[in-house]
């Protein structure tokens, strides 16, 4: 089994979300920039429907195929993409008022007109199905799966529970389901592991649900982050044209997610980056190989 990368190992702090004494947040990346450009007013793209939305041709066997990032000569496209985490136990949790969504991040995201994609749980959806919907409907966002439980598709990972070896299809078609349940319309077939663990026979076993599933090349550091600052400063200096920034819509594990992107945004457009949908960077990928 293929160990995870350094990136997957950085990202995945979220998702163990059980076990908050064992993350922790960023402390050695350099404080953001204070002062921030102006950001630019041009309209996002327009996204392709979401039936149409663009996949990778399948793997050795009809494995499911994996993207970690765009086109590095495509002009300056970066995708900011989002996990509503939630496991399949939390119910109690959210019971008690512990918060698993993040409302003012997707209202900032509108306000500065920042596409993006949001890689949601089934649970999650149960949980926020109005939520689930304003994402799922509005043409900013394309909505994607990250799986039903958030239990993990291939040990060891985090400590996260083990979906059982010939489920991982249905856990993944089972969120799917909950999507439309909730009404979400712009639901796009790409997946991403919780953890971004994943080995050879999963990537087979997911195969037939006809899903791209979807990595990062830059880690935000926002899971459990107590200051925006350095998750800020992080993601600006580790994206490059076509790059997958993965970040988290979770107040409870990921506070500071809102006031990063605040700073994100500003400085990589100034930068010339123009934010785009995981769509729109496969999109331009299958075009170059199609050409």
């Amino acid at each position: 089994m293929p160990r995870p990368s350094r990136a997957a190992l950085a990202a995945a702090l979220l998702c163990c979300t059980a076990a908050l004494t064992a993350c922790g947040g960023n402390s050695t990346a350099r404080p953001a920039p204070t002062t921030a450009a102006p950001a630019r007013t041009t309209e996002p793209p327009a996204p392709a429907p979401a039936s149409a939305a663009p996949t990778l041709p399948p793997g050795p066997g009809g494995a499911a195929p994996v993207f970690s990032h765009g086109r590095r000569d495509g002009g300056k496209k970066v995708a900011l993409t989002f996990d509503a985490d939630m496991t399949s136990d939390q119910g109690p949790r959210a019971a008690r008022g512990e918060h698993f969504d993040n409302p003012a991040l997707i209202e900032t995201l509108r306000r500065l007109k920042v596409p993006a994609t949001v890689f949601m749980t089934g649970r999650w959806a149960e949980q926020y199905p109005d939520q689930a919907r304003s994402i799922g409907t509005d043409p900013l966002f394309e909505l994607a799966n990250h799986s039903y439980s958030h239990h993990a598709f291939s040990t060891p990972c985090y400590k996260l529970p083990a979906v059982p070896r010939g489920e991982a299809r249905a856990d993944v078609e089972r969120a799917f389901t909950a999507f439309r349940r909730a009404g979400a319309e712009r639901i796009v077939p790409y997946f991403r592991f919780p953890g971004g663990c994943h080995d050879e026979a999963v990537l087979r076993e997911i195969g037939p649900a006809k899903v791209t599933a979807v990595q990062w090349d830059v880690v935000s550091g926002d899971a459990f982050a107590r200051q925006a600052a350095p998750v800020a400063a992080q993601v600006i200096s580790q994206v490059r044209p076509g790059s997958v920034v993965v970040m988290h819509c979770t107040r409870s594990a990921a506070p500071t997610t809102e006031e990063a992107v605040r700073r994100i945004v500003p400085e990589l457009r100034a930068k010339g980056y123009e934010f785009v949908r995981v769509s729109d960077l496969i999109g331009a990928a299958t075009r170059r190989s199609d050409g």
